[in-house]
C-alpha cells in the first residue's frame, strides 16, 4: 500500500485524542486506519508517513488540500501551532469532550466515563489568549502564497510543519498571541533584514538572527521581549536602535528587552544556552492570578493561558474545599512549580497547613519569593524529587488530607505514583496537560483503593488538539 516517508493524500473521516485525524483506507483485509496529527473531519489532506504497523499508520500534516464544510476562513494567518484556527470553537470542543471521554474509557479503565463528567470549561478568551510566544529567523522560507521554497531569504515567523529548516513569514496576526505584536511584527523584520545581518541558516549552522521570544503579562498589559542571535556579526548589530524601534511602535506596553547571544548548534532559544544582556526596561513581567501577583521572566514556567488558568485552579480547589478542612490538616501540592495553586488554596483557606514540593529548585525558589510578595505565611516549599520526598520526610505519612498533584506532561512514574498513594490521603486532585497520561494513572488510583469521583475537562488551548483536565478521586473506607 505504502511505507514510511511516503507522502499519501486521504479524506479525514474522524477525530482522535491529541488532534489526530482518522482516515479509513479500504483493503482487502478491511479497513486500514492512518491517524494524521492537526487535522479534522472534513478534509482532505496531504501527509508523509511517520510509522507503518500491520493495522494501522501515523502520518504528519503537510497541508490542507480541502477544508471541511464546517470551517470558517477568517483574516488570521494560520500557523503550525493553531490548526483549528478556522474551526468554529463550538465544534472543537465537541471533538475535543468526546475523545478525551473515550480515552478515559478505553485506558483509565472508566466504563461510562460521562457518569463522572462533571463540565467542559471553556477558555474565557479563544483568541490573543497566550502569554508567550517564539518566533523563528531562517533564510530558507517556505512561501505561503506560492508555496515555493526560497534561498537567501529573510524569513521570520514559524517553522513550516514537518520542517525545521524552513519558515513561514508571518504576515498578519496568527489569532492565538498578541495583536498588537504580531501586526508590527511585519515591521520589525524589514527593519532587522536592513541591518545586513543574516537571518539563520539551519542546515549550515550559520547567520545572525535566530529567534525572538515575547512574554506578555495580561495583569500589565505589556511586554518583556528577548532576541536570540549568534555572536558572528554582533558588533555590527546596533542594539540601542532596535530598543528605540520597539519604543517606538509599543511604547509604554515594552516591559523590557533582552539580547541573548547563543552559538550553540541546537535550534533553542532558551537563554540558558547562551548570554544574555539587559538592553531595555526589566527582566520580568508581573501577571495576577485570582488577586495574587507572580513575578515572571522569559524562562519562568507559567500557564499559557493564564485567564483560562484561574477558570482550571478555581475548579480544581473547589474539588478540595469540598471535603471539610480543619487546622490541623495538611493539603501537599506535588509538582507544584512555581506554588500557584498551593498559594490560591491559602488565600482562600489560612488555616489549612499546604506543602509544595518540586524538583526543580529555581521553582521552588520563585515559589517562596512569590509566597512572600503575597504575605502568604502557611505554606512550605521543598526542593526534591516526589518520589523521594517521603523518605526525607517521613513525618507527613499519615497526616495529608488532600493532595494536589500537576505533573509534566509524561504524568507520574509509576513507583512515584505508588509512594504517593502510600501517603493514605482521603482526597486526590489531580490536574492533567497530558489526559491520556491521566487515564493511565487512573487505572492504577482504581486499582489501588481510590474511585473517580469527578472529572471536568478544561479547554487552555483553543484551536489546537490539546486540553487539559481535572480530576477528582476518593479513597475508598477501611483502605490506606
Amino acid at each position: 500500500m505504502f511505507k514510511r516517508a511516503d507522502i499519501i493524500t486521504v479524506d479525514i473521516t474522524g477525530y482522535a485524542f491529541g488532534g489526530r485525524g482518522i482516515a479509513k483506507i479500504p483493503t482487502d483485509e478491511g479497513e486500514y486506519i492512518v491517524f494524521v496529527d492537526n487535522s479534522f473531519p472534513g478534509q482532505k489532506v496531504r501527509a508523509r508517513v511517520a510509522k507503518k504497523r500491520k493495522r494501522f499508520a501515523e502520518a504528519k500534516l503537510i497541508d490542507v488540500i480541502e477544508r471541511s464544510s464546517i470551517e470558517k476562513i477568517t483574516n488570521y494567518q494560520e500557523i503550525s501551532g493553531g490548526p483549528y484556527i478556522y474551526v468554529p470553537v463550538p465544534e472543537q470542543e465537541k471533538v475535543k469532550q468526546e475523545a478525551t471521554l473515550e480515552v478515559f474509557r478505553r485506558i483509565g479503565g472508566i466504563e461510562n466515563p460521562m457518569g463522572y463528567f462533571d463540565e467542559f470549561i471553556s477558555s474565557p478568551d479563544h483568541f490573543f489568549y497566550r502569554n508567550k510566544m517564539e518566533y523563528s529567523f531562517s533564510c530558507i522560507e517556505h512561501d505561503i502564497e506560492t508555496g515555493e521554497e526560497l534561498d537567501d531569504a529573510f524569513a521570520l515567523g514559524f517553522k513550516r510543519r514537518g520542517t525545521w529548516w524552513k519558515v513561514e513569514s508571518l504576515n498578519k496576526p496568527s489569532g492565538m498571541f498578541d495583536e498588537q505584536w504580531e501586526t508590527i511584527l511585519i515591521d520589525i523584520r524589514n527593519y532587522l533584514k536592513s541591518t545586513g545581518l543574516k537571518a539563520w541558516h539551519p542546515p549550515q549552522k550559520t547567520g545572525f538572527f535566530r529567534h525572538i521570544v515575547v512574554r506578555k503579562s495580561f495583569y500589565e498589559d505589556k511586554l518583556l521581549i528577548n532576541i536570540v542571535t549568534s555572536s558572528h556579526g554582533a558588533k555590527k548589530f546596533d542594539a540601542n536602535a532596535f530598543a528605540e524601534l520597539l519604543k517606538s511602535k509599543l511604547g509604554n506596553r515594552l516591559a523590557g528587552l533582552q539580547h541573548t547571544i547563543n552559538d550553540n548548534v541546537a535550534d533553542r532559544a532558551k537563554i540558558e544556552n547562551g548570554k544574555c544582556k539587559l538592553l531595555y526596561g526589566k527582566p520580568i513581567v508581573v501577571e495576577q492570578i485570582l488577586g495574587l501577583n507572580f513575578e515572571i521572566s522569559m524562562e519562568s514556567f507559567f500557564q499559557t493561558n493564564p485567564k483560562c488558568a484561574e477558570k482550571l485552579y478555581t475548579k480544581a480547589l473547589d474539588y478540595i474545599f469540598e471535603e471539610k478542612l480543619g487546622k490541623d490538616d495538611v493539603v501537599m501540592d506535588l509538582f507544584c512549580g512555581t506554588g500557584t495553586i498551593g498559594q490560591i488554596l491559602s488565600s482562600r483557606n489560612n488555616e489549612v497547613k499546604i506543602i509544595g514540593v518540586d524538583i526543580v529548585e529555581e521553582a521552588i525558589e520563585d515559589a517562596r519569593k512569590n509566597a512572600d510578595r503575597n504575605g502568604i505565611k502557611d505554606i512550605q516549599f521543598y526542593a526534591a524529587d516526589v518520589g523521594k520526598f517521603l523518605r526525607e520526610y517521613p513525618d507527613y505519612i499519615g497526616k495529608i488530607k488532600s493532595i494536589i498533584l500537576d505533573p509534566p506532561r509524561a504524568g507520574i512514574a509509576p513507583k512515584t505514583l505508588l509512594k504517593v498513594i502510600a501517603l493514605g490521603a482521603e482526597n486526590i486532585v489531580y490536574i492533567s496537560c497530558n489526559p491520556s497520561t491521566q487515564a493511565r494513572d487512573t487505572n492504577t488510583l482504581l486499582h489501588e483503593g481510590y474511585v473517580l469521583d469527578k472529572l471536568t475537562l478544561v479547554d487552555q488551548f483553543p484551536h489546537t488538539g490539546h486540553i487539559e483536565s481535572i480530576a477528582k478521586y476518593k479513597r475508598k473506607p477501611n483502605e490506606s
